[in-house]
Parts: structure tokens; C-alpha cells; sequence
């Protein structure tokens, strides 16, 4: 099937910035939209961004002005650039996938998540 991998995540401090990566691997015939999803403890997991196979792209609000989502098709990696962060970001980053593998029918895969932690 499909598998994503998250990388990037770590420690930094309030108002500094992390790129999270995701590369795809696996048996991908293609790869239609992608986001990212965040976790923090306690609380829900919820949508941080996501962009389509078009480039068109969404974000929470929460976020907007301050993370930015994109993609390299061609190597079936997403990535998240987050500048300014702030303690209220710290969470796992899950990064999500609408793929469809070669000779399965199209579904949503997900990462196993990144760790990111924000201090004050």
C-alpha cells in the first residue's frame, strides 16, 4: 500500500520556525489531495492545512499568516513551513494523504506523526 513519513518535528523556541516533511513510499499509482493534522494531549485532533493535486490550498485559522503548505509531486513529499511559532502549536503532526495504490481502490493513509514542541 502506502506509506507516509513524517520528519522535522523537534524543540524550538516561541517565535522560532520548523519545515515538517512527508514522503510518501510504497506501491502509489497517485496521490490526490494532502494535509497536515495536529494532536495535542487532551485534545482532538484537527486539521492544520491541507492542498489539493491542483495546489489550491487551506488552512486553519489559527494558522493563517504563519504556516504554509506545499508540495513536491514529482517526489510525492509534503511539507509544512512553520514560522512564528507559538507554545499554543506544540502537538503531534500527523501528515494525511487521499492516495490511491496500485491495484487498490483510492483511500485516506496517514503518518504515524512528528512531535513538536513550542517553550515560552
Amino acid at each position: 500500500q502506502v506509506q507516509l513519513v513524517e520528519s522535522g518535528g523537534g524543540l524550538v523556541q516561541a517565535g522560532g520556525s520548523l519545515r515538517l516533511s512527508c514522503a510518501a513510499s510504497g506501491s502509489i499509482f497517485s496521490i490526490n489531495a494532502m494535509g497536515w493534522y495536529r494532536q495535542a494531549p487532551g485534545k482532538q485532533r484537527e486539521l492544520v492545512a491541507f492542498i489539493n493535486s491542483g495546489g489550491s490550498t487551506n488552512y486553519v485559522d489559527a494558522v493563517k499568516g504563519r504556516f504554509t503548505i506545499s508540495r513536491d509531486s514529482a517526489k510525492n513529499t509534503l511539507y509544512l513551513q512553520m514560522n512564528s511559532l507559538k507554545p499554543e502549536d506544540t502537538a503531534v503532526y500527523y501528515c494525511n494523504a487521499d492516495a490511491t495504490p496500485r491495484g487498490y481502490y483510492r483511500r485516506d493513509y496517514w503518518g504515524k506523526g512528528t512531535l513538536v514542541t513550542v517553550s515560552s
